[in-house]
């Protein structure tokens, strides 16, 4: 083989463990962001606050309640804005399934239901986090 020929070969061979490091780099910080690493004007600027819901329980009880919906962008804050009503729905339908016990033992799985549904309606963005601001039960 010619020295050329190895010379090329290594600068070819260098080239592309450099791009393949770049991808993955890329890739690795969009996925970081993505984790919930953002800082919090981020999350604040592609969050909707809901405006206080009361409405009956399985049981038979009320329970009067606002949550704070984290998008993964503003474009996806946009979307859900749009999807108001797709979004009430979502949460009455899960709050119509729970009693007043289920609220006392663990919002954890309310907010991860109605995060998992929403994401269901959404087409282009997505629904990261929901949090209980405020409960009431009645």
């Amino acid at each position: 083989m010619s020295k050329l020929m190895k010379t090329t070969l290594i600068i070819l061979s260098v080239l592309t463990v450099l791009g393949v490091g770049a991808i993955v780099l890329v890739l690795n910080m969009n996925d970081t962001k993505a984790d919930g690493e953002r800082s919090i004007d981020d999350i604040r600027n592609a969050s909707l606050e809901t405006e206080e819901m009361t409405t009956d329980l399985k049981d038979g009880g009320f329970v009067r309640i606002s949550f704070r919906i984290v998008t993964d962008s503003k474009d996806s804050l946009k979307e859900l804005e749009k999807r108001d009503f797709q979004m009430k729905n979502v949460i009455l339908k899960q709050l119509a399934r729970m009693k007043e016990e289920d609220f006392k033992a663990d919002l954890t799985t309310l907010e991860d239901s109605i995060s998992s549904k929403l994401n269901e309606v959404m087409k282009k963005g997505k629904v990261t986090k929901v949090y209980t601001i405020s409960k009431v039960l009645q």
